[in-house]
């Protein structure tokens, strides 16, 4: 993509075979667009689409040079082109295998963070001692236990220890005892317990719930050891009991955890998660495509990126089954798409109820536009893998993970599958953050990072701007991993997010 600016007015185009432009400002009626010839039919809000041709009705809409959807009525040159004229319609389904491969360039020098080394050979990013939750029935005396844990005077006296982070949520039992709602959340359970950001993990349950403890202990394959503790509420003989049970057993943990240092690592124990909320129509022209370079230049030191939500690729699969290794990773995604396709439809739904309103007031009006933006997040390194929802990512280079496209649900997923550290893109403003993974937050235009600047850790809006290119805004990203890694702290951690973003996603019947 080589967008192109228009000095006579504030607009963009993307590709040559385009036949929308982007307004870089509110537009008002009649402004004249020299370079396209064409004069505004009415005020055109920022970051929307205005037509530089005839688009008769049932033609196709591009923008990327890709097809964002078709339109449902006449459109002018010069007029509007949103929710009002443009409809998702068909799709390219051209489906190809490993036919877009490139190979990325190879790095003079390997670098590294400091993070925490752990028994099992993974490295931390944080420090953390958790509180897990098996059930939703458990998650109150959770937050009790960290609730006083907190309060203690030998907590106070820990330096080297991030903090205590109860993950609690609201599933667990009332399911199927058998099958994917059950699977997922086992997963997902199992992927926190053995996170290497937590130094030691105590999960608790009530007891008679259908995610039983014992099984989570015994097919996870975990061991109760200094790292690694349980107990239920029943057994313990209530509330209280369990309480002060649970904080002399993190008091336990915490002084094999204040003895933890950081020391050198090499990026390959590095899995970022990219991730987007809240997104704009400049988010695929600023913040993804250079969260995407930063992408390929952690994969090219050795490290793992993981892309997700499946609905919000829907669209821009066929571009990631030309970067698959082989025909195998790339019919997996296609599974996810076609499992998605048949989900939507049995729960009344359909795929292109993305964008969300906010989306849409942003720029963005079908789930092909939005997921083409979306996909940049994943630069141009070849595919490497593609996942179930929590998952473990189990090789190294990009990959894709399954998951819906919310936020808080894709991100818990992605934690679950190994990612020690969040990128995530906003437009509109999302505020977050997703313990015990730090987060890092790319802002798509300068209006936004100016008014929400102590939410925002980095401005992509100078790309269209100041003309920053999109490499330099990646490496500045790349540098910033590097440091939040080795301890530098995120703006969301100032602020205390990560404590409410554990959800982990249910899927089946609520028995």
């Amino acid at each position: 993509m080589n967008p192109s600016s228009d000095a006579s007015a504030p607009i963009l185009r993307l590709h040559p075979s385009d036949n929308v432009v982007i307004a870089l400002a509110d537009l008002a009626e009649g402004l004249e667009i020299a370079s396209e010839g064409v004069q505004t039919r009415q005020r055109i809000p920022r970051g929307h689409k205005i037509a530089t041709k005839v688009i008769g009705p049932g033609e196709s809409v591009r923008r990327y040079g890709q097809i964002i959807g078709q339109a449902t009525a006449r459109i002018e040159p010069g007029e509007h082109v949103h929710s009002h004229n443009l409809g998702m319609g068909e799709h390219d389904r051209d489906y190809r295998f490993a036919t877009d491969l490139r190979p990325l360039p190879p790095v003079e020098r390997k670098r590294q963070f400091m993070g925490y080394h752990r028994a099992d050979g993974r490295v931390g990013t944080r420090n953390y001692l958790g509180v897990l939750t098996s059930v939703n029935c458990s998650a109150t005396v959770a937050r009790l236990i960290a609730e006083e844990a907190e309060k203690s005077e030998w907590f106070a006296r820990l330096e080297h220890v991030d903090g205590i982070v109860p993950l609690v949520h609201g599933t667990g039992c009332g399911m199927a005892i058998e099958g994917e709602g059950y699977q997922t959340l086992f997963r997902t359970l199992a992927g926190h317990a053995r996170h290497p950001n937590f130094a030691g993990i105590l999960l608790v349950g009530l007891g008679c719930e259908v995610m039983q403890i014992p099984d989570l202990v015994g097919r996870a394959r975990m061991q109760e050891s200094d790292g690694f503790r349980y107990m239920t509420i029943q057994a313990a003989g209530g509330t209280r009991k369990t309480v002060e049970r649970g904080v002399a057993i993190l008091r336990e943990m915490a002084e094999a955890a204040e003895r933890a240092r950081r020391a050198p690592a090499e990026l390959s124990h590095l899995i970022v998660a990219l991730q987007c909320g809240g997104s704009d129509s400049y988010s695929g022209i600023t913040a993804n495509p250079a969260l995407g370079h930063a992408s390929d230049l952690l994969v090219a030191h050795g490290g793992t990126t993981i892309l997700a939500e499946t609905p919000e690729i829907y669209g821009a699969e066929h571009l990631l089954t030309r970067r698959a290794v082989n025909e195998e990773v790339g019919r997996k995604l296609i599974s996810l798409i076609e499992w998605w396709e048949d989900y939507t439809a049995r729960n009344g739904g359909q795929m292109d109820n993305n964008p969300s309103p906010g989306n849409k007031r942003g720029g963005l009006t079908t789930i092909l536009e939005k997921s083409l933006g979306a996909a940049a997040k994943g630069g141009t390194a070849p595919l490497a893998g593609v996942y179930r929802y929590a998952e473990p990512v189990d090789v190294q280079g990009f990959t894709f993970m399954d998951s819906p496209g919310y936020d808080p649900v894709s991100v818990t997923g992605q934690i679950a599958s190994g990612a020690n550290l969040v990128a995530f893109t906003t437009g509109r403003g999302s505020v977050s953050g997703f313990k015990p993974a730090p987060t890092i937050k790319l802002a798509t235009n300068s209006e936004m990072y100016a008014r929400m600047s102590e939410d925002m850790d980095v401005n992509c809006g100078d790309i269209i701007d100041e003309g920053v290119s999109v490499e330099e805004k990646g490496r500045e990203i790349f540098e910033l991993m590097i440091e939040v890694a080795s301890g530098k702290r995120s703006k969301s951690e100032e602020l205390g997010f990560g404590g409410a973003e554990f959800v982990p996603w249910q899927i089946g019947a609520v028995m």
